[in-house]
């Protein structure tokens, strides 16, 4: 069964295409920053088999708002026409993958950059496997509550240079690195995770 990754909830744009055996087909990065809506379809339809697959696997972020609903809507619009099946995968979980597959099974603080000048954070175990739901924070709380040596994300750096200890590992979302997930990651609720309340306000 053929697999097709997306990730679009950061600058970054990626798609991978997978075969039945989890070994890399295609693939297509971009650091985009905007115009995640005009590229990311094009990029999928340039992949073998205009990137065709029995199973999406799709960025739930945090993230961008926009970004994150860009990638959830194609994918099951995908699912639809391809009758596949679509899982999520928290954003800042493919971050922490990406970092153990450079520096071994150790565990993980992800920094991401946010809405507002603040940062997502979140802590994995040496397993890949999340100890607290991904929150957004000011810089210097994030830098607070952070728990492992190594700090992976767009504010790594930033993190360690606050905290004062550390390793920075700075890396943004890769889909090629999907399957490389811990399984348990993978959900079939597709629901976007913000991290933080949306900006827009009823009115009164």
């Amino acid at each position: 069964m053929d697999t097709l990754a997306i990730d679009c909830a950061t600058e970054a744009c990626s798609v991978a295409l997978f075969d039945g055996d989890g070994a890399l087909i295609a693939r297509d990065h971009r650091v985009l920053g905007r115009g995640h809506a005009e590229h990311l379809v094009p990029m999928i339809g340039a992949l073998p088999g205009k990137g065709r697959a029995a199973q999406i696997l799709v960025s739930r972020g945090p993230g961008s708002f926009t970004g994150v609903r860009i990638g959830i809507a194609t994918a099951r619009a995908l699912a639809i026409a391809w009758r596949a099946q679509v899982l999520g995968y928290p954003t800042l979980a493919l971050i922490a993958t990406i970092a153990r597959d450079r520096r071994g099974a150790v565990p993980v603080s992800v920094a991401m950059g946010g809405g507002h000048g603040e940062w997502f954070t979140a802590d994995f175990n040496a397993d890949g496997l999340p100890e607290r739901e991904p929150l957004s924070h000011p810089p210097a709380e994030a830098a607070r509550v952070a728990m492992h040596d190594l700090v992976a994300g767009s504010q790594a750096c930033a993190l360690i240079a606050l905290r004062g200890r550390g390793e920075a590992l700075e890396i943004g979302p890769d889909a090629r690195h999907a399957l490389a997930m811990p399984a348990a990651l993978l959900t079939t609720d597709c629901m976007p995770i913000y991290g933080r309340p949306p900006d827009a306000r009823l009115p009164g």
